[in-house]
């Protein structure tokens, strides 16, 4: 259960004052609106008994309540600069910089990485500029007012699990949205609508259903735009599709593996999760709901990835154990360009283990 505790308000009114002209004392007449040009406003006062130190802190409420004078306690917003023909990973220190800092905004799609800022969708944008925002004392304005709400869900669920994972302190946004209190899991929470804060650890992020369906290769059309090296698929391929809320999230196939050291195989073919919905870990999910299927059938489950959030993921994890072609550099690229751009190039290799009943 939540404690709200009140919020109290200043003793001392902001002021603004206009020259009352002809065309404003018109327009508010009709409203029986009296204005001698100077509007007051007492704005609340932060807490005293805010935590010292805390991950991240949420000022929510509706706009003209005060959440801007409250948010300016803490600091300012930084706006990120992006140049106009470097890629949006170019501006990072280091490639693992970029791939930690894209993957914590839940920007995971390969594509995207070497695009410019400017040709970002709007949705794009805010999850790159989150990306180059989070950091120790970070001020975030308007949290994701500008995106659909499932792309403020996941990239507000990144987000969260990054900050936890590298105890990054004292985070505060600012928004209109309740919906992502949730995902975020703030420390504290302060509702300018409400007239309360409150300790928000009692909020914590809801059961992500994911639904797996069968399905035919055809619908690889829908996702094949968002796959990060090839828009082919083999037509032999089991497809199953991963349903969350009614959307349709993410993909996965898997084709038959034939090897002379062991029968009744197959190997993990596409995975691909949609982009407005990367972030809440979707992609490792489908994965292991598939091939936990086919271990249950008695097959064998191998995968392969290049990506390194999901190959560290695996490497991590106990129902994946690495197989002898695991970090080892990629051999059938010859003649493809990826390849040859970076010869070093290795991958992740894997089999399923699964969960078993065994005691």
């Amino acid at each position: 259960m939540s404690d709200w505790m009140p919020l109290k308000r200043s003793t001392t009114p902001k002021t603004s004052s206009v020259v009352m002209d002809d065309i404003t004392q018109t327009l508010i007449t009709p409203f029986d609106y009296d204005s001698n040009g100077t509007e007051e406003f007492y704005p609340y006062e932060m807490p005293f008994d805010l935590p010292l130190s805390w991950g991240i802190g949420v000022i929510v409420g509706a706009s003209g309540k005060g959440k801007s004078t409250l948010l300016k306690e803490f600091g300012y917003p930084e706006k990120p600069m992006w140049e106009d023909f470097s890629s949006i990973a170019s501006h990072f220190d280091s490639a693992e910089e970029a791939s930690e800092r894209l993957a914590a905004a839940g920007l995971m799609s390969v594509p995207e990485w070497v695009k410019p800022y400017r040709v970002l969708s709007n949705g794009q944008k805010f999850r790159a500029d989150l990306s180059r925002s989070i950091k120790h004392g970070a001020v975030i304005d308007e949290f994701t007012s500008v995106v659909d709400r499932n792309v403020a869900k996941a990239a507000s669920t990144a987000m969260a699990r990054y900050v936890r994972k590298n105890h990054i302190r004292n985070i505060v946004v600012a928004t209109v949205h309740r919906d992502i209190l949730e995902y975020l899991e703030p420390d504290w929470v302060i509702d300018t609508d409400k007239g309360s804060w409150t300790n928000g650890r009692w909020l914590q992020r809801p059961q992500l259903d994911l639904t797996i369906y069968p399905a035919n290769y055809s619908i690889w059309g829908h996702f094949a735009p968002y796959h990060y090296l090839t828009k082919k698929i083999n037509r032999s391929a089991h497809c199953y599709l991963g349903i969350w809320e009614g959307q349709v999230v993410a993909f996965n196939s898997a084709i038959t593996a034939p090897n002379g050291n062991y029968k009744n195989a197959y190997r993990g073919h596409r995975l691909v999760v949609h982009p407005d919905y990367q972030g809440f870990g979707f992609g490792p999910k489908i994965s292991e709901a598939v091939a936990q299927h086919y271990v249950e059938n008695g097959k064998r489950y191998f995968a392969k990835t290049a990506h390194p959030k999901l190959g560290g993921y695996r490497d991590s994890s106990p129902l994946w154990k690495p197989t002898s072609k695991n970090h080892m550099k990629r051999k059938d690229g010859a003649g493809n360009t990826r390849w040859e751009i970076n010869p070093d190039r290795w991958t992740f290799s894997h089999e399923y283990i699964g969960i078993t009943n065994d005691k």
